[in-house]
């Protein structure tokens, strides 16, 4: 099991800190059992925040080797016209030389 990043126990910890607080304020409790529940209601949703934190993927060594070739890499799209109407979005149709490249 991987390591959890500085990201993942910042926002668990953050989650657990303030939703015991919050909890605690918001049901007035003073027993030890409804404490507890808090308690473990509030770690389990610092649990969840923690796992669903998007991890950085690692680029390994063979990450750069598995791309295709400048070459045969599709054009770039051109920029954005935010204020252009639809029509003018539409992009130029491909032609059947660009879809399948010929390689001698």
């Amino acid at each position: 099991m991987p390591r959890p990043t500085a990201a993942q126990l910042a926002y668990g910890s953050a989650t657990v800190i303030v939703s015991t607080i919050a909890m605690l304020l918001l049901s007035q409790t003073s027993t030890g059992l409804g404490v507890a529940v808090i308690s473990a209601a509030a770690l389990a949703l610092g649990l969840l925040v923690a796992l669903t934190v998007p991890v950085p993927r690692r680029r390994g060594r063979h990450a750069a080797g598995t791309r295709a070739p400048a070459a045969s890499a599709p054009a770039a799209e051109p920029a954005s016209h935010e204020g252009a109407s639809p029509a003018a979005r539409v992009p130029d149709p491909r032609t059947a030389e660009a879809e399948h490249p010929v390689h001698h």
